[in-house]
């Protein structure tokens, strides 16, 4: 499955009385809720002693898949766009792969 097609299968459920700014805020926010449920299960797992809940993780991580579906519909731009700019940022920054040393030395501002 494509980014895009993601996307479009997503969207159908989209809360439909949600229109413009309320979508983007919607996606954003649910973002940032996401990640913050994924990062409580790794939390758990580091920190408590917890076995690490590998399949409530990828749930979590289809929820963060989702919202940035969404997040990217509310600007009107594809998925595989937006995972397109992110490989070309990369490439640019790390065009070996990554490096701990250009990772440690890079300006503010760089790609």
């Amino acid at each position: 499955m494509t980014g895009n097609e993601y996307q479009k299968l997503a969207a159908r459920t989209m809360n439909p009385a949600l229109r413009g700014r309320d979508v983007l805020i919607n996606g954003v926010m649910g973002l940032c809720g996401e990640a913050g449920e994924a990062i409580d299960i790794v939390k758990k797992h580091l920190a408590q002693g917890h076995e690490l809940d590998r399949e409530g993780l990828i749930k979590e991580l289809g929820d963060v898949a989702w919202y940035l579906a969404e997040t990217a519909t509310a600007l009107g731009i594809d998925l595989d766009e937006v995972l397109e700019r992110n490989i070309d940022k990369l490439k640019k920054r790390y065009p070996e792969g990554f490096s701990a040393e250009k990772s440690q030395h890079r300006q503010a501002g760089d790609v």
